[in-house]
């Protein structure tokens, strides 16, 4: 099975993310869940305190799953560090339109992109509202 990575801000790491690695990392021999430094966003927290807040929330048991931070291109990480399939979660139709579009911006530089679903129950969470 190819490595897989889970980008996002993660500010905060929300259930409905934690959802998402809990479910992929049963598909893929590893899962890096990559905090990343986005240009559009402001978080509240700095990428260093996201990296220890997301470090602690996740289980020992989980050995497959570990966290990185970059500050490039996604496609580039998974270049550098071989990883075949970048990761991303989709609340609704928004987010689906969206994410589609980087999925095939991606396919078209080598790695596919597995869209993941929010449970209907996490799919109204967002970092954002946390963070208000």
């Amino acid at each position: 099975m190819p490595d897989a990575v889970y980008p996002g801000t993660f500010d905060p790491f929300t259930p409905g993310h934690r959802d998402v690695v809990d479910r992929v990392r049963h598909l893929f021999d590893r899962v890096v869940v990559l905090v990343a430094i986005n240009p559009e966003k402001e978080p509240a927290a700095t990428q260093a305190q996201r990296l220890a807040a997301l470090r602690a929330s996740l289980p020992a048991s989980w050995s497959n799953v570990g966290v990185a931070a970059w500050a490039g291109l996604t496609v580039a990480y998974c270049r550098e560090h071989h990883a075949g399939v970048i990761v991303r979660g989709v609340r609704n139709h928004t987010d689906m339109l969206y994410e589609y579009q980087l999925a095939a911006v991606n396919q078209e530089l080598g790695v596919t992109t597995l869209l993941v679903p929010a449970r209907p129950e996490l799919a109204r969470v967002s970092s954002t509202a946390l963070r208000i």
